[in-house]
C-alpha cells in the first residue's frame, strides 16, 4: 500500500498567488504545471491574466491541460519542455517577458505514484526519469556502473545519506551477483543493513531514493539554469517565487536571491522563508517540508 506521506498535492496556494502579486492583463508563468493547481489559482485571481505552464512530463500535461483550457481558453497556454529552458520556451512563443514566475520543485504525487522507480513502496523498474525526452541514463544504469566512490558520493552529496558508504559498498558487492533492476531489490538492501529509526516513519531508502533521483533528472543543475533564466524573462517589477521541498533546492534559491539582491538586480520580499500553516500540514502531510522564498526584478 502507497504511503500517504509521499503524496505530493498542490501546496501553499494562497501564498504563492498572494506572493505574485497578480495585476489585469499580467502574464505569469507556472514553470511546474503538475496537475495545475497553481495555475488554476493564478487564471482565477483576476479574470484578465494569462499562465503560460511548463511540464517537461508530456502525460501531465495530456492528463490534467485539458479542463483548464476548456474553462480559461486563450488565457491558458500550456508548454511542454523543462523550466531549464525557459528563455527559450517563451522565445518560442514570442513572449520574451512575463510579470510573474512561479516554481515548484517537488516531485509530483502522479510521478510518484504512477511512474517507474520513485515509489520505495511499489516494485517498479529502477527507472526515475521524470521525462524520458529530456534524460537517458536511468537510476538503475546508474546503481550498477557507477563506482563505489560515486554511488557514496551520490547519496551523501544528495540525499545526505550518513550511511552512504556502507550502502555503496553493499551495492557494489550485490550487483556481481545480480544487476538492479527493481525498486524492490534496492530497497530491501538498504533495509537488510541500515537500522531503522523505530520512532520515525521514514523508510531507511528514502534518502538513498531522493539522491537517485536529483542525479538522474539533473534536478540541482536544472535550478540553477532557471533561476539564471527568470532574470532574464521578469519585467521591471515581476516576481519570482519558489517552493522547495530540501535543504539542496533551498541553498540554491537563497544564495542566488542574496548574490543578485547584492548586484541590485532582485529585491528579496522573504527575508524568512514561508512555511505552510499547521492546519495545512494536517491537511496535506506532504506539504510540511515545504519553504517558499520571494523575490522582484528591479533593474533590466
Amino acid at each position: 500500500m502507497e504511503n500517504p506521506t509521499f503524496f505530493h498535492k498542490t501546496v501553499m496556494t494562497d501564498e504563492v498567488v498572494d506572493l505574485l502579486k497578480i495585476k489585469p492583463n499580467g502574464v505569469y508563468v507556472d514553470a511546474t504545471f503538475g496537475s495545475g493547481g497553481h495555475t488554476r489559482a493564478i487564471l482565477e485571481k483576476d479574470p484578465t491574466c494569462t499562465v503560460i505552464s511548463l511540464d517537461w512530463d508530456q502525460i501531465s500535461l495530456d492528463k490534467y491541460s485539458p479542463a483548464l483550457t476548456e474553462q480559461f481558453g486563450k488565457r491558458f497556454i500550456p508548454l511542454f519542455g523543462s523550466f531549464a529552458n525557459l528563455w527559450r520556451l517563451l522565445k518560442k512563443i514570442s513572449i520574451p517577458r512575463v510579470d510573474g514566475i512561479l516554481a515548484d520543485f517537488g516531485t509530483s504525487q502522479m510521478q510518484i505514484t504512477e511512474r517507474p522507480g520513485f515509489s520505495i513502496y511499489r516494485d517498479t523498474p529502477l527507472d526515475m526519469r521524470m521525462s524520458p525526452a529530456h534524460q537517458r541514463i536511468t537510476a538503475s544504469a546508474i546503481v550498477n556502473r557507477a563506482s563505489e566512490e560515486e554511488l557514496a558520493h551520490i547519496f551523501f552529496t544528495y540525499g545526505e545519506e550518513r550511511y552512504s558508504r556502507k550502502i555503496a559498498q553493499a551495492i557494489v558487492h550485490d550487483r556481481k551477483q545480480e544487476p538492479f533492476r527493481t525498486t524492490k531489490q534496492l530497497a530491501g538492501l538498504i533495509q537488510r543493513i541500515i537500522p531503522r529509526d523505530k520512532k520515525s516513519s521514514i523508510h531507511p531508502a528514502t534518502r538513498v531514493f531522493q539522491a537517485l533521483r536529483i542525479q538522474v533528472n539533473r534536478e540541482l543543475d536544472n535550478i540553477t539554469d532557471f533561476l539564471k533564466q527568470s532574470l532574464e524573462a521578469l519585467n521591471d517589477g515581476g516576481r519570482i517565487v519558489c517552493i522547495s521541498f530540501h535543504s539542496l533546492e533551498d541553498r540554491l534559491v537563497k544564495q542566488f536571491f542574496k548574490d543578485r539582491q547584492q548586484e541590485g538586480m532582485l529585491e528579496v520580499i522573504t527575508k524568512k522563508p514561508l512555511a505552510p500553516t499547521e492546519q495545512e500540514r494536517m491537511e496535506n502531510p506532504s506539504s510540511r517540508s515545504a519553504k517558499v522564498r520571494a523575490a522582484a526584478r528591479i533593474r533590466i
